[in-house]
């Protein structure tokens, strides 16, 4: 496809995939219009379209490199505000089972940066693009549709006004969780996609703490849920701001964290490593707990449509909406919006079908591991497979492996975090590694020797 094919493409939703859709679609297209119904803050903010933004948030070391890559010095942009740059896995105390793991370089580049600076940031990006339009207060209603493709988009002004149509060669409906799509769709006499859906039960409580700066060696906590046994878990993440974003999270009925402050605080020392109750214990808070109960996790299955509308396309999660636990939902969303960009180079036409087969082995291998993740526990509805219980006994058995064996959590986290696939767990080195009896140092040649932070 040649450079600015076509003129005008719509993108509903200013969220993190509607805002990284924008910058890749101006590749091909003169003019980009964003439209969100939210009144958009002028810098980092938390706003009433994104009711997760005020708890931590994960982006993965493939979002960070995405990112980077369709946003040139945006890392080194957020740093200067506050975000904090890390090795994945010399930086986090990460503890899977019973016991952290060993902290050593990884080269797996993350960053710890709040949703609402995350977003100020693209969003002052995007709307610098020439060619770009980002309009806020005004809401989709509807598609406009000749027969046989998407022509645009009907809006309105939330604040009152008149609806009118807006022209678009391509439609992206990036509107979030809450998305109209399949309305949409079948009032235009379309099938609705097959829906997978997962809930977990999961409910998140987080607070934010004062963070001074080089006084921990650490830059995050991440205790992950340990199943059945142990159906909850903690985050600290050191972002912008000099603070700590702790989110604390129950699985299942009556495993809610509480939002009494000092219940809050006797909950972390539940966790099986005591650096996050002693951060609760020793930092200052700022402002109360806060509690969030999101829908489970659902993927729509567009790419198995026989029939779709030319021009449109959903990503994000308007196309699969990820359990937050897992911190995979920004990192899919971006890595979505590049594979629209390269389904884009054969041009507009049969782009749905192109686009939602390269979206959906994107994500494939983030939704096998939370859904399973999520199917560990006897309360999830669900499919449960022989293949899927072999995989989860695995994963607890490579879980269990993390807390004494640096090779093994380096390869763990390099599959979480999306840069391998998961079949790398089960390589023969991998498998002896893991199903070893007893603690072993990983070889020097393997892994360097452990950095302390700070």
């Amino acid at each position: 496809m040649s450079d600015k094919d076509y003129r005008h493409a719509v993108v509903l939703g200013a969220s993190i995939a509607g805002l990284t859709a924008a910058r890749v679609l101006l590749d091909s297209f003169d003019r980009v219009t964003v439209f969100d119904r939210d009144t958009l803050p002028g810098g980092p903010a938390n706003r009433r379209g994104v009711p997760q933004g005020e708890h931590a948030h994960g982006l993965l070391a493939r979002g960070r490199a995405v990112l980077e890559e369709l946003f040139p010095g945006i890392v080194a942009d957020l740093a200067a505000q506050g975000a904090v740059p890390l090795d994945i896995q010399r930086d986090v105390v990460w503890v899977f089972g019973d016991r952290p793991a060993p902290r050593t370089e990884s080269g797996l580049a993350g960053l710890c940066v709040s949703r609402a600076t995350l977003e100020a940031a693209l969003r002052r990006r995007v709307a610098a693009l020439p060619g770009v339009t980002v309009l806020d207060g005004h809401e989709a209603s509807g598609l406009t549709f000749d027969g046989t493709q998407v022509t645009g988009a009907t809006v309105r002004p939330v604040a009152g006004g008149v609806e009118h149509e807006v022209h678009g060669d391509l439609v992206i409906d990036a509107t979030g969780r809450g998305n109209r799509g399949i309305a949409w769709l079948a009032e235009l006499g379309f099938a609705p996609p097959e829906q997978e859906r997962i809930d977990a039960g999961t409910v998140y409580v987080s607070q934010d703490y004062r963070r001074v700066p080089g006084r921990e060696d650490f830059a995050a906590i991440l205790n992950a849920p340990g199943g059945p046994q142990r159906p909850y878990g903690g985050i600290a993440i050191g972002v912008d701001g000099d603070r700590w974003m702790v989110t604390l999270l129950g699985v299942g009925p009556g495993q809610a964290p509480p939002t009494d402050p000092d219940d809050y605080t006797a909950f972390a020392a539940k966790l099986p490593d005591p650096r996050l109750h002693r951060l609760l214990l020793e930092a200052e808070p700022l402002g109360d707990p806060m509690r969030l109960r999101l829908p489970g996790s659902v993927r729509r299955r567009y790419e198995r449509l026989t029939r779709l509308p030319e021009r449109f396309v959903s990503l994000g999660d308007a196309l699969c909406s990820f359990n937050p636990a897992y911190g995979q939902g920004m990192t899919v969303a971006v890595a979505q919006a590049r594979e629209l960009g390269r389904a884009l180079r054969h041009g507009a036409d049969g782009l749905p079908r192109r686009f939602y087969a390269r979206a959906a082995k994107v994500i494939d291998v983030p939704w096998d591991m939370s859904a399973g993740g999520d199917l560990a526990y006897p309360h999830v509805e669900g499919p449960r497979t022989r293949r899927t219980e072999l995989i989860n006994g695995y994963v607890a058995k490579v879980q269990a492996a993390t807390g004494h064996d640096a090779a093994v959590a380096r390869r763990f986290l390099e599959v979480t975090n999306l840069m391998r696939p998961p079949q790398s767990l089960m390589t023969p080195p991998m498998l002896a590694r893991v199903l070893r009896r007893r603690p072993v140092p990983a070889p020097a040649a393997d892994l360097p020797r452990e950095v302390a932070v700070g």
